[in-house]
Order: C-alpha cells, then structure tokens, then sequence
C-alpha cells in the first residue's frame, strides 16, 4: 500500500471524528454569521494544531462569515485550494438530520456537499508533513462562507489568489451518476447567470376600465414564454424563470412584473449570445416598459489541455499509486468557485467527498473512501508542487 493512503487509513478514525465535529457546527450562507466566525476561528486553530503552517482569518464585514485562509510550506510559486463551508441548510437543521454512520455512509447537512471534502484536505496536507514530504510550492487553502448563494464577498479574495496561483484544486464532491456515487472528478462546469427583470405596466380598474390598462403580468407571460423559448439542450443551453412576482389585488391591472432568471452556458459564446439576447428584451405589449439587470455569475469551466494533463496526472495516481480501478471524470451542470478559477489558472474540480446527494436531505459520503481520496488529494498536490 502507498505509504500516504497507509498514513491515512490509519487516520480514519480520526477523520470522522473530525468530520463529525465540522457537521454538527452549522454554517448556513445567510443570518448566522456568528456562527460562521466561530466556525472559521476553530477550523483555523484545528489546521494550525495538525499542520502547522499559518492559518489567518479574514474578517468579513459585508454580513456573511469571516474567510478562512491557511498556508502550508513556502515557494515562489503556490498551488490553491479551494473549500467553501457555508451549506444551503437552515440552522438547527442538525437536529431533525443528526451526524451519524450507517452501513457506511456518513450523513448530516452539508456532510457531502462539502465539509467531507474540507476534512479530507485537512489530513491530506497533515499526512505529507507527518511524513515529511518535500514541496517546492506553497499550498494556500481559501475556506469561503458565501459560495452557496454565488460568492458574493469571496469573489475578489479568489481570484485574487488564482492569478498568484500555478494550479487550482477544488475540494468540491466528486460527481455522482444516477443517484449513484461514483467518484467522478470534474473537469467541466457550467457557466451560471442570473438575470432580474422587471416589468412596467400602466394600473387600472379590471371592471370599469380594464381596456385602459397595460398588464405587466401579461407582458411578463409573454416573455417568459420566449425566454424558456432559447433553451437549447443539445447544446447544453439552459433558461428557467423561477421566481415570478407581480400585481396587487386581483381587480386591479397589473402595473409590475418582476422575474428572476437562471441562465447556464457551457461556452463563453453561449454566455456572450444570451446575455445580449436578454439585456435586449423588447415589450410585445405597447406602452410597457422592460428594465433587465444582471449577468453571468460564474463564467463556465471549460476543459481546456491544461486541465486535460491534470487530471490524467490525477488518474495515473489513482490507479497506479491507490490501486483504483479508475477514477471517471464528468461534465456537470452546477457551478462553483471552480467557475471564477479556470480563466485564471489550471483547475481541476470534484476532488472532495465520494457520496451522493447535495442539498437534499440523505446527503452522505462513503466513509472508507475518506483515506483514499485524502490520499489522491495529498499525492497530487505533492506531484504538482515538484514538477
């Protein structure tokens, strides 16, 4: 057996307990930002007191948690890591869907999508210095509070990193297939916009002067249908109108309209077609006015040959050095921080948790896969650091 996935085989214990540990302090995107300091207070002292290294919060005044920033090592050049701590769940979650183990599986929120991944880099960072690895690169990991609803504080400090940055990992779940877990890194991702439009209609009377006014509900219904109308699935292009709000009172003619899009590209062409294609919308109604704000989010992760080399590095030591039988790699519709990365620097996403389930209630991870993946984490870092 690899001398690192040995290491931490034998950590395995100690992973969950960590694990374990992470779940149970909840750290919901929005309204606990208490609650998300104290968890990147804690998480900074548990990397310093198992890695060493210099672990610096970064103080957050914007109304979301404090970022946490850790360096291991040092180098004229640095490999980032990418982890987000924050979950889609609501606080006290924890009571009615408790840490626990089951036939393997470990569950609780936001155990898979990602604090599992966040462990796992912890002691994949603390196995090459129990067993003195040598790297010629510094390792910067960025845990961020708000990736959930978009990053919205933690943009800039990430792109700030990858432009110093030779390489970008991202502890994100590994993709799973059919509810199936597989393993599967990421090496594409789609781009995510998000568009607001609104709707100006005139008011009126719906019985005594209904001919009078401009529906702002029924201009936005006509939009609605022609926007969904520029979905394109064999290309990968997708729009959908989620939330729709409008009107006061049903005898009354509507004068506002207001929708929120959710646009995903798989191109840079895509995103630069339909974004003017929204930005533009034209009223079919006279006298109606449409304002559209908004853009693309997250640019889209593109494979390029970069990312292609690493991650047949990563799959040569899965299979070579782990004893894997392969380690898949997969497209995915979702975005990440991997998003704003990939024009900056080399990046490879998926690394984190094997398990299934992100953002839905079983969410779970595949305990004994923990070493292994820590393993493949550790084993690439140092292979990317001394080439």
């Amino acid at each position: 057996m690899n001398e690192v996935l040995k290491y931490l085989t034998a950590e395995q214990d100690n992973m969950l307990a960590c694990l374990k540990a992470v779940v149970e302090h909840e750290t919901p995107s929005k309204g606990s930002k208490a609650d998300n300091d104290e968890f990147a207070a804690m998480f900074g002292k548990k990397f310093e007191e198992l890695v060493g290294g210099k672990a610096e919060v970064l103080y957050n005044s914007a109304g979301y948690g404090n970022h946490l920033m850790a360096t291991y090592g040092d180098g004229a050049e640095q490999i980032l890591i990418l982890c987000h701590y924050d979950t889609v769940w609501p606080k006290t979650t924890i009571v009615g869907n408790p840490f626990r183990v089951e036939d393997g599986k470990a569950y609780g929120p936001g155990i898979y999508d990602m604090k599992g991944g966040i462990v796992q880099g912890l002691f994949a960072i603390k196995a090459l210095k129990e067993l003195g690895k040598k790297l010629n690169k510094k390792v910067v990991f960025l845990f961020t509070s708000d990736e959930e609803i978009g990053s919205p504080s933690s943009r800039g400090i990430i792109e700030s990193e990858a432009k110093k940055s030779k390489y970008v990992l991202v502890l994100e779940p590994s993709a799973s297939e059919n509810g199936k877990p597989i393993g599967a890194l990421k090496t594409a991702r789609k781009g995510v916009g998000m568009f607001d439009i609104k709707v100006k209609g005139i008011a009126s009377h719906a019985g005594s002067a209904h001919q009078e006014g401009r529906s702002a509900i029924g201009e936005m219904a006509k939009q609605v249908d022609y926007i969904h109308s520029l979905t394109d699935h064999n290309s990968g292009l997708t729009l959908n109108v989620g939330v729709i709000k409008g009107g006061t009172e049903s005898n009354v003619v509507a004068a506002e309209c207001l929708a929120s899009v959710d646009v995903r590209v798989w191109t840079k062409e895509q995103a630069d077609m339909i974004t003017f294609q929204l930005m533009n919308l034209q009223p079919l109604t006279p006298d109606v006015k449409i304002e559209v704000k908004g853009g693309i989010n997250r640019p889209p992760m593109e494979r390029t040959e970069d990312v292609a080399k690493m991650y047949e590095m990563a799959k040569s030591i899965a299979i070579n050095d782990l004893g894997m039988i392969d380690l898949p790699e997969r497209a995915v519709g979702g975005g990440s921080d991997g998003n704003f990365t990939c024009v900056l620097a080399p990046t490879i996403d998926g690394l984190g948790a094997v398990g299934d389930g992100a953002h839905a209630a079983h969410e779970y991870l595949i305990v004994a896969e923990m070493p292994k993946r820590a393993a493949l984490v550790a084993l690439l870092i140092e292979k990317l650091a001394n080439e």
